[in-house]
C-alpha cells in the first residue's frame, strides 16, 4: 500500500522554508484563508488550553496567541516544519512530532482541538477523528477547516487523482461530508460552512 505518511512527511518537509513567505503558492494560499477565519470563530470562545493538529510551522498558534492568553500545542509529522515554528515560539508553544491518528496526550486534555488543512492527507480518518475526541475535555470543540470536494470531482480526486500523485492526499470531502463523519464519531455539529469553495470549516462539539 502505498505511504501516505511519509509521502505528506516528505511534501511538507519541503515547504518549510519558504511556507510563511509564498501568500499566493497553492500550498500556502488555502490554509493561510482557514487559519484566519479559525482564529475569528475562536475569538469568542472560552477555553484554557487549545491542540493544533498538523500545525505546520504554527501559522494558526500564532494568530491565536496574538488574540488570546492559553496554553498552547502543535502537533505535526514534518520535522522541518516544527523546527520553523519552534523558531517563532521557543518554549512558549508546546510543539511535539507525531500523527493525527495516534495523539500523544491523555484523554479528556483539551478545550480545544483545530484541524487546519492537513484532514485530506490522513490514511486513517475516522481513527485520527476519534483520536480528537478523545482528548477533547467533555463539551470540547473540534473545528476542522479544509479544502475538498463531493460529488463527481471528489470521486475523481480520491480515486485516479491522489492514488497517482506523490504529495501524500489521500481523501477529499466537502463540508457535508465531513460533517457526516464528524457526527458518526461522536460529535454534535454545531456549524457548517463554506469560507470559499472549495474551503470549508465544520465546528462539532464532543458531548
Amino acid at each position: 500500500m502505498k505511504d501516505y505518511v511519509a509521502l505528506s512527511k516528505k511534501h511538507f518537509d519541503n515547504q518549510a522554508a519558504e511556507y510563511d513567505q509564498r501568500d499566493t503558492a497553492y500550498y500556502s494560499k488555502y490554509p493561510k484563508i482557514s487559519c484566519k477565519d479559525v482564529a475569528e470563530r475562536l475569538q469568542d470562545v472560552p477555553y484554557v488550553n487549545l491542540l493544533d493538529v498538523g500545525c505546520g510551522t504554527g501559522y494558526l498558534l500564532e494568530l491565536l496567541r496574538k488574540q488570546k492568553a492559553a496554553e498552547y500545542h502543535g502537533l505535526d509529522l514534518s520535522p522541518e516544519m516544527l523546527k520553523a515554528a519552534r523558531k517563532k515560539f521557543g518554549d512558549d508553544v508546546v510543539l511535539v512530532e507525531g500523527v493525527a491518528d495516534k495523539l500523544p496526550y491523555e484523554d479528556n486534555t483539551f478545550d480545544v482541538v483545530t484541524c487546519v488543512q492537513s484532514f485530506h492527507h490522513y490514511p486513517n480518518p475516522d481513527k485520527a477523528m476519534l483520536e480528537a475526541y478523545r482528548v477533547l475535555k467533555p463539551r470540547g470543540l473540534y473545528i476542522l477547516s479544509d479544502t475538498g470536494l463531493g460529488g463527481v470531482g471528489g470521486w475523481i480526486y480520491n480515486h485516479i487523482l491522489f492514488p497517482i500523485m506523490k504529495s501524500g492526499d489521500y481523501h477529499t470531502d466537502n463540508k457535508d461530508g465531513i460533517a457526516k463523519r464528524m457526527e458518526k464519531n461522536g460529535f454534535r455539529i454545531q456549524k457548517s460552512y463554506n469560507i470559499t469553495k472549495p474551503i470549508y470549516t465544520v465546528i462539532g462539539r464532543k458531548e
